[in-house]
């Protein structure tokens, strides 16, 4: 679907875009899941949702919190008014919000050998010298900038590399944007933010500061993808905004690949990923690829055709060889990422396809 067929908001012709731009069905000769496994996995899902619960009521504190500060808001000044509150798939990303303590674990325990692994630390010691000479008055704000940098090229590789997209994928597969959506995440996705992170470590900053910012990042994130109609346009070149993150979400051909920043459209505007039209609005949401309905499936969907982890001790020479050209590719489709040409150029490139 080309940008200039998407309608406004009250064009009659809106349901059909919608319809036509919806998340491609499952992929052929695909066997749908018996009743019994659907069963299962609503078992497992129920059985996730205890486990978590009997631990902390953490989860069910934020649901209320943010339901009682976003929703009326969304109802108020609705982005797109004909959304219902009992929209499809909320299901599955309620229990995404109510696991998030065990899938947080998961995220915490990949993130700290891959912060290491990816030597995002080496640079952060090459600027140590630089950060130490700064005033303290204006450290937070360069710190900000740096994290922001760091994360605008951590998110635009998982759009940009497919292996990274095949994660987060999982986010982009909403076709609904409200209060609750922002917490459908795969807890891999969320570890690559680990580079991002001990970059600022090395470079000097305080772990509370860096702690914080990842927080202040995750926070502001679900406030983002809030059902609001709110357009903010003096601070589109200054910070960013629901309009921004709704752009960045879009399943419009000429949105794809753009708004990546989470704090400052600055790196956007620099890097030529910065996308803000004046005459219209998005419309449509979500991923022209299969992505399953459900918490479980959709934490295992990333994995399909990634073999089985034992292999690892049976073959470790064999699985290094193996990893060790896996991370050359990987590192490879980032290296074409960064050097892609951008709305520059005038060129657009799909989710998870790596530039030629």
């Amino acid at each position: 679907m080309t940008a200039t067929t998407i309608a406004p908001p009250t064009d009659p012709r809106r349901r059909e875009l919608r319809a036509a731009a919806r998340r491609m069905p499952e992929p052929e000769g695909a066997v749908p899941p018996s009743r019994a496994r659907r069963w299962g996995i609503r078992i497992a899902t129920g059985a996730a949702i205890a486990a978590t619960l009997t631990f902390t009521r953490e989860p069910i504190v934020i649901i209320a919190l943010l339901f009682v500060l976003v929703v009326p808001f969304e109802k108020l000044f609705p982005r797109h008014r004909g959304q219902a509150l009992r929209r499809p798939q909320l299901a599955g990303d309620v229990a995404h919000a109510l696991t998030a303590p065990i899938t947080q674990a998961i995220t915490l325990a990949v993130a700290v050998p891959l912060a290491f692994a990816s030597f995002a630390w080496l640079p952060g010691l090459a600027l140590r010298p630089i950060v130490s000479m700064i005033p303290p008055v204006a450290l937070p704000f360069v710190g900000i900038a740096l994290f922001d940098l760091a994360i605008y090229w951590t998110h635009r590789w998982g759009h940009e590399v497919p292996f990274l997209w095949r994660f987060h994928s999982i986010h982009h597969s909403t076709e609904h944007l409200d209060w609750i959506s922002g917490f459908r995440n795969h807890p891999l996705d969320g570890a690559f933010i680990a580079p991002a992170f001990v970059f600022l470590l090395s470079a000097g900053f305080s772990a509370e500061f860096s702690g914080a910012l990842a927080v202040v990042q995750i926070v502001t994130g679900l406030f983002l993808h809030a059902n609001v109609r709110w357009r903010w346009r003096w601070l589109h070149r200054i910070v960013i905004t629901p309009e921004f993150h709704h752009w960045h979400h879009a399943n419009e051909r000429d949105a794809h690949n753009s708004n990546y920043s989470v704090f400052l459209p600055l790196w956007d505007i620099i890097f030529g990923t910065y996308f803000m039209p004046k005459d219209r609005r998005p419309q449509v949401y979500g991923v022209d690829e299969f992505v399953p309905e459900g918490l479980l499936p959709q934490l295992a969907h990333p994995l399909r055709g990634m073999g089985n982890p034992v292999r690892v001790v049976r073959h470790p020479i064999r699985a290094f060889r193996s990893g060790a050209g896996f991370a050359r590719h990987v590192l490879a489709d980032m290296w074409r990422s960064a050097r892609r040409p951008t709305r520059r150029s005038s060129r657009v490139v799909a989710p998870g396809t790596a530039a030629p």
